[in-house]
């Protein structure tokens, strides 16, 4: 029995891990006429470009009275003002101009956040600058790969990022949820396999000689114009913490090589998705489907983007209502089914990660069960 409730970011029960790359906005989001405000894992930042293009993420507090940086201007080749009283600062967080007085504060400055632009998103690391390794963001290459095309959108998900998490690792709600675009009852009749590490969580179904439902029959007809007959169906989903999940689905002909490794005879697309907790109650999901066939066709691009669309516009209604009926019952325990298995995983390295940030900011050493 597992209390999948929402947690409280307190320094008993840390709601999310800090020291993780969490995706703070589209890289076309990030400009340099406008600063964008992003609360990220709990940490207001301001969001900008350098003269010569780079990312910045400020905390989005001006050191003097703490008015919000993100309501200010730009200034010089990399600088930022305050809005309210002028101060000025850099793009690695020191005070370069105060208004009225010669005299520079050293102590004047906020703090400036490692951030890497990479898989058409800019990421943010908001815990401990000095552990921040680009090497360990989520491998998402189909994203800004020439094999692969596709769009996507962000979803403001009035629901603990966990939960979107759960959704993610379990696709059997389809069938329920998603009935009349991508479910069907082989979902839950069919086996599935969860293999995983200290970081990664895989769960892999295969449904072999079946109907395709609505949304894969349209993809198929459109690189098979007219075809009918039975697909082989799967489903990896592939999670890297702390919170990334990659999705390869298709369909393929039925008995055509698909489960050996030749999807030749199919259509293939990859689910892309990351969120990142706003706060404990609330969450910013980025999402993208790509594919790679027609890659010509901004046509099937949107088609796609509008179809997935209404389908996590589906999810999102039901995770609304999930957290909703999680708050209003503040002592309830979820119970696990076998199709959690996937998530429970995610939980549990999703915890460790929380746990030895504690135990460092406790200032004791880090036990091997929660390395």
């Amino acid at each position: 029995m597992t209390d999948l409730g929402p947690a409280g970011a307190t320094a008993k029960n840390m709601a999310y891990p800090l020291d993780a790359w969490y995706v703070a906005a589209w890289d076309h989001e990030v400009g340099r006429r406008e600063i964008l405000a992003r609360t990220i894992a709990g940490t207001p930042l301001a969001l900008y470009r350098t003269e010569d293009g780079r990312p910045v993420a400020l905390a989005d507090a001006c050191w003097h009275r703490l008015a919000p940086l993100s309501m200010g201007t730009l200034v010089g080749a990399d600088g930022i003002q305050c809005p309210y009283h002028g101060l000025q600062f850099n793009s690695a967080g020191r005070c370069t101009h105060m208004p009225a007085q010669q005299t520079i504060n050293p102590s004047a400055m906020v703090a400036s956040y490692p951030v890497v632009e990479r898989h058409r998103f800019v990421w943010v690391w908001p815990g401990d600058p000095m552990l921040a390794d680009p090497s360990t963001i989520p491998d998402m290459f189909q994203m800004d790969s020439p094999d692969w095309a596709g769009d996507g959108r962000t979803i403001d998900v009035q629901a603990n990022y966990q939960l979107v998490l759960d959704n993610l690792m379990d696709l059997t709600h389809e069938e329920f949820v998603h009935s009349s675009s991508i479910g069907q009852d082989e979902l839950s009749e069919s086996d599935f396999v969860v293999t995983h590490d200290d970081r990664t969580v895989t769960v892999t179904r295969w449904m072999h000689d079946i109907d395709a439902p609505p949304f894969w029959l349209k993809n198929m007809r459109d690189k098979f114009p007219g075809f009918e007959g039975k697909v082989d169906r799967w489903q990896i989903i592939e999670f890297q913490a702390p919170s990334t999940i990659r999705i390869d689905v298709g369909v393929a002909k039925a008995g055509t090589g698909a489960p050996e490794g030749d999807r030749s005879q199919g259509v293939n697309g990859f689910v892309m998705n990351t969120i990142s907790p706003v706060d404990e109650r609330t969450a910013l999901y980025f999402w993208a489907f790509m594919r790679n066939y027609r890659l010509d066709s901004q046509l099937i691009t949107t088609q796609l983007r509008e179809g997935v669309h209404g389908v996590f516009g589906e999810d999102e209604a039901m995770l609304t209502a999930q957290q909703k009926a999680i708050e209003a019952n503040p002592g309830h325990e979820f119970y696990n089914l076998n199709i959690d298995a996937g998530g429970m995983w995610v939980r549990r390295i999703i915890q460790r990660m929380i746990e030895a940030e504690r135990i460092v900011a406790a200032g004791t050493a880090i036990p091997e069960a929660v390395r």
